[in-house]
């Protein structure tokens, strides 16, 4: 017979949304039940996604750096791969966060119940725990923190060793001499990178016309060139039509512009999106909504079809980031609370972890011409950076779009190295309703990257000092 337990709120799944919305509830007086598949929280983000992914990264910048330092005089040996020891330090991350949450979640007098968890009506849960033991739980209210899965392309041997999703590339099984990465968004790129780095061939297949769709092309091109020079190839326009594992290699063939061909790799990883994880939950015995593409429908308090089931992070759709599961989860409380609270962000920042770094936040050109709508870009290549200069990388560019009326900005667009760190300036511009002005006449330090930003905004108007445009007519 299960044991039945009651709390206030119950948060389902423990990832940067989830965690957040029970450490956060927790603080605010609320006796929190926190209902996870892991023994701490961290989630996809934690254990199998940006946190490890940004640990290999790191290395892979090192031996890149290692590499270029040639140019300067500077001459190292070629780097040795411990697979194994570099497989401890990744995990040696992920434990040391994940642990870490485990004890401020006990510090906060959290119930965690590692287990799954199903709806048996709007009230009530069944828990199957880890340990094999049943709980039912009562509850007041519940947050749906369940996150987002790997997708998976109809046709290719998933069976096989050799055809990886991102959650086994960062395991590292081995390093491939030839790895064939489908999917030229943020997550193959940076994987491709990693595979790169260690001394894989890599070849990119992507079925549009450009890398990372969506995304500013300014910013896209600047990462293209550099990419163009590590990858062993890749291919726009093209899809993947079978492979087969033989043994040995996988046999792929490959749909592209000039017709089908035939090419051999060692693995193949498949990173092609994610889908929301909606199904298996019992919602559909509450009057919880979920949508044709699998997301929870959601009002901007992030409340459900329930008034006391809330939803946040990625199964309420698009952009699945950390971030923004762990601002709709202060909204969620805030509106369990009784407190006056609304998800309507002007600015998500998004961040490609490649080398060199592309990050963006608010209005992207891309998106103002799909709109129709005219706005004035001031743009500053890195070539003119004294900072970027002194770090022999020009392959950079920060712009700026503005709105020609108000001359409010509309958006930032970083690419180059450390722009995840730059974007946030950006960002709060965003937020506080900045016009380009404020940003050009914020004194910036000298020298450093996040001048550009402030050049960037004089670009437009043709004060740059460093940086010779026509000046705007008055």
């Amino acid at each position: 017979m299960a044991e039945i337990q009651n709390t206030d709120l119950v948060v389902i799944g423990g990832g940067p949304g989830g965690y957040a919305a029970a450490f956060y509830a927790a603080d605010s007086g609320m006796n929190v039940t926190l209902v996870d598949t892991e023994t701490n929280p961290g989630g996809v983000c934690l254990y199998r996604g940006c946190i490890p992914s940004k640990a290999l990264l790191h290395v892979a910048k090192l031996i890149n750096e290692a590499k270029h330092a040639a140019s300067w005089g500077v001459r190292f040996a070629e780097p040795e791969i411990d697979i194994d020891t570099l497989r401890e330090f990744k995990d040696k991350v992920v434990n040391k966060l994940t642990g870490g949450l485990g004890q401020l979640s006990g510090a906060r007098s959290i119930r965690s119940i590692q287990g799954w968890a199903e709806f048996r009506d709007n009230r009530t849960l069944h828990i199957r725990m880890h340990d094999g033991g049943e709980v039912e739980l009562g509850f007041r209210h519940a947050i749906l923190a369940t996150g987002s899965r790997p997708a998976v392309i109809p046709g290719l041997p998933v069976d096989s060793p050799r055809v990886m999703d991102s959650t086994a590339a960062l395991d590292l099984p081995d390093i491939p001499g030839r790895l064939l990465v489908v999917g030229g968004g943020y997550i193959g790129l940076e994987l491709g990178t990693v595979y790169a780095a260690l001394g894989s061939k890599v070849t990119v297949v992507e079925m549009t016309d450009g890398l990372l769709p969506g995304a500013d092309r300014d910013l896209v091109t600047q990462l293209k060139k550099k990419l163009d020079a590590s990858f062993e190839a890749i291919l726009l326009n093209t899809g993947v039509v079978s492979a087969k594992d033989t043994g040995g290699e996988v046999e792929v063939t490959l749909r592209g512009p000039t017709g089908e061909s035939v090419a051999h790799f060692d693995r193949i990883l498949v990173s092609v999106g994610r889908k929301p994880n909606t199904a298996g939950f019992g919602l559909e015995r509450t009057r919880v909504v979920v949508n044709e593409r699998g997301f929870v429908v959601v009002d901007p308090q992030r409340r459900t079809g329930e008034e006391h089931i809330f939803a946040i992070g990625d199964i309420t759709g698009d952009p699945m980031l950390a971030h923004k599961a762990s601002h709709e989860a202060r909204v969620a409380v805030d509106a369990i609370a009784g407190k006056k609270s609304v998800f309507e962000p002007y600015a998500i920042p998004a961040v490609v972890f490649t080398d060199p770094e592309i990050a963006w936040a608010g209005l992207t050109e891309t998106e103002a011409k799909a709109q129709g709508r005219k706005v004035e870009v001031g743009r500053f290549p890195w070539a003119a950076s004294g900072r970027a200069t002194t770090l022999d990388r020009f392959d950079g560019v920060t712009k700026v779009l503005v709105d020609p009326e108000s001359e409010r900005l509309l958006g930032i667009g970083i690419a180059g190295p450390g722009a995840g760190e730059l974007i946030a300036e950006g960002v709060l511009a965003l937020e506080m309703g900045a016009t380009v002005h404020d940003l050009a006449l914020t004194i910036h330090p000298h020298p450093t990257l996040s001048e550009t930003l402030m050049e960037a905004a004089e670009a437009w108007s043709g004060h740059a000092t460093h940086l010779y445009r026509p000046k705007r007519p008055s």
